[in-house]
This record gives C-alpha cells, sequence and structure tokens, in this order.
C-alpha cells in the first residue's frame, strides 16, 4: 500500500505522454490521408483537447513531452548534419546563409522593438525564420525564460513559420523558374529562403533532383547554426533581467527561471553534429535519429497544444502575425537579391 503513490504518479506521467503520443499519431494519419504538415495538425488537435489541460492525471506527462521530449528531439536533429558535406557548398552560400541568419534575427529584433513587443518574441521569430522553422522555435522556446506568454508566442511562431513555410513551397519554385535561376541559384534561394526542412527538400525536387539535393544541403548549414544561436540566446537571457525580456507594457516585471548557461541538449546536438561528420555515425542510424527528433517534436508541440487554448492564442494579438511575415519576406528577398548580385557579379 506504501507504494501506491508513486505508482500513481507514474501512471499519471505515462497517461499525459501517451496522450499527446495518440495525438500525434493522429496527426501523421490526417497528413498522409489529405497532405499538410504533420506539426501543424499535431497543434490544431492537442489544441482541441485543451479541456483536459487541468486534469492532474494527465499533467506530469504532458510537461514530459513538452520540455524533455523536445530537448532529445532538439539534440537529436545534430544527426542531420555533416560538416564535410557542408563545407563543400563553398564560400558563395556560407557567405549568403550568414547574411540570412543573422539580419533576418536583427529584423526580429527590430520589429519588436517597433511593435511594442517582447524582445524574446522578435528573437524567437526571427530565429525560427531564418534557421529551420518549427524545430528551431521549439529549441529557443527551451532556453527562454519560462512564462505562459513565451509559450503562446511559441505556438504562434510555429503556426505562422508552418504555414509560410508550406506557402513558400509552392510559391518560390515558380519565382525561381520565372527568374531562370539555373540549378545552383535555385538550391541557394530555396535552401536560403524556406524555414523547414521538409518543405525545402519539397520545392527543390519540383523543379530537378540536382536542385533537390543542392537546397538540401543548404538548409542543412542553416540548421547548423541552431548551436551558436541557442547558445547566444541562452547567455543573453541569463544576463538580462526579466524585466528587460518581458513584455514591456507590463508595469511589474516578474523574473523568471533561468535557463542553464549552456543547455545539456545543446551538448548532446555537437556530440551527434561531431560523430557524423567523422563518419561514426552510419547513414542508416543518422535516418533513424532524423526520424526519431522529427517525432519527438510532433508530440511535444502536441503537448503544448493541449496545454493552450484558442483563447489564450487570440490574446496574442495581429503584431507576432505581422512580424512573422515580414521576416519571411526579409530573409527571401536578401537570399534572393544575394543570389542575383551574384550572378551579376560573375557576368
Amino acid at each position: 500500500m506504501s507504494s501506491s503513490p508513486s505508482a500513481a504518479r507514474r501512471a499519471s506521467g505515462w497517461s499525459g505522454l501517451l496522450l499527446a503520443s495518440t495525438i500525434a499519431l493522429a496527426a501523421g494519419q490526417v497528413a498522409q490521408a489529405f497532405g499538410g504538415p504533420q506539426l501543424l495538425f499535431a497543434l490544431a488537435i492537442g489544441m482541441a483537447f485543451n479541456f483536459t489541460a487541468s486534469d492532474p492525471r494527465l499533467a506530469p506527462g504532458l510537461e514530459m513531452a513538452s520540455k524533455r521530449l523536445l530537448r532529445l528531439g532538439v539534440a537529436l536533429l545534430g544527426a542531420r548534419i555533416g560538416l564535410a558535406e557542408v563545407a563543400a557548398l563553398g564560400a558563395a552560400p556560407v557567405l549568403v546563409v550568414l547574411l540570412a541568419v543573422g539580419s533576418t534575427i536583427a529584423c526580429g529584433y527590430l520589429l519588436s522593438r517597433l511593435l511594442r513587443r517582447p524582445v524574446a518574441e522578435g528573437l524567437l521569430s526571427g530565429g525560427a525564420v531564418a534557421i529551420c522553422g518549427a524545430s528551431a522555435a521549439l529549441a529557443i522556446s527551451a532556453v527562454l525564460p519560462r512564462s505562459a506568454s513565451n509559450q503562446r508566442f511559441t505556438l504562434i511562431t510555429v503556426v505562422g513559420v508552418t504555414t509560410l513555410s508550406t506557402l513558400a513551397m509552392v510559391v518560390y519554385p515558380l519565382i525561381a523558374t520565372w527568374l531562370a535561376l539555373d540549378a545552383h541559384e535555385a538550391a541557394i534561394f530555396l535552401g536560403g529562403a524556406i524555414h523547414d526542412v521538409a518543405q525545402v527538400v519539397g520545392a527543390g525536387f519540383m523543379i530537378s533532383p540536382a536542385v533537390g539535393d543542392g537546397a538540401t544541403l543548404v538548409k542543412l548549414l542553416r540548421v547548423a547554426m541552431l548551436l551558436p544561436v541557442v547558445v547566444l540566446f541562452a547567455h543573453l537571457f541569463r544576463a538580462t533581467s526579466s524585466s528587460a525580456v518581458d513584455d514591456p507594457r507590463s508595469a511589474q516585471g516578474k523574473r523568471s527561471p533561468l535557463p542553464p548557461a549552456l543547455p545539456g541538449f545543446l551538448l548532446a546536438f555537437v556530440a551527434l553534429v561531431a560523430l557524423n561528420s567523422v563518419g561514426i555515425v552510419p547513414g542508416s542510424v543518422a535516418t533513424g535519429l532524423g526520424e526519431v527528433s522529427r517525432w519527438c517534436l510532433i508530440i511535444a508541440i502536441a503537448a503544448i497544444g493541449v496545454k493552450t487554448s484558442f483563447d489564450q492564442l487570440a490574446d496574442v494579438g495581429w503584431q507576432p502575425v505581422l512580424m512573422i511575415v515580414l521576416e519571411s519576406l526579409w530573409i527571401a528577398a536578401v537570399v534572393l537579391g544575394s543570389v542575383l548580385l551574384m550572378r551579376g557579379g560573375g557576368g
């Protein structure tokens, strides 16, 4: 009898995790049947189950899924990156990506100031658009001070970048064809401007296998920027008082719990990149780890969705949506402009 409370706690932990996993599987079935991003379906279905969020039997498992599985999924992203492949791209794509990522994050910061939003929102949305969409949004949110407003904005960012990335997958190949970009130029444009990896692959192979392969490598270069950006943000939010990163409209800023200076999941990310780069991780294992990473992130976003109501998202307002749209237009303009300038310089 004395062990029953412990057994009950373990059962409650598994119950919430099982709910989030079931939602993720259902989202996969919907995506397979009707097309569209599984991550977005998982978020929408999760939010439909928000009425269960207050159930004490589910809360521990939802917390586990939204935090621990999230960090595991981000860590396993490192298995997709090989530094040798990235280095083979040459100097031009690297410079374009560095310019695009840095300027888009700066754009997010400036937009947050102009729209009187918290700095954390500008950096989160700018980083998500600049690096790898929803995955980057979730990774950056893991090192932000914990607050309900930051969690709501993370969901808005995931919805925004996933929707715009899907739209870009259709529109950007048409732009590349209209501008008569060659395979190398189209690969830089698609890999440098579209948010999510899956949509980059889809857009590239719409044009040709060569563009698909090149765009994927350019995109992986952007994914590799996740580590320095997240480490930088973690140190920034540790060094800055919560009043500087929380909503400036709040009269009294409460100090939020600070994230660790170098989170463990980033160390795991670095280790996997290093192992993959020296050839220790077989290709089949890297592919498997990438699939595990994808499912961890989908289950995590389902759990976050369960913990968030539609009313809470509506309270965020229109400014965050405008920020994400403008950041997306910015990175597309920077990458495409750089490609066209390189063409002119080469001519």
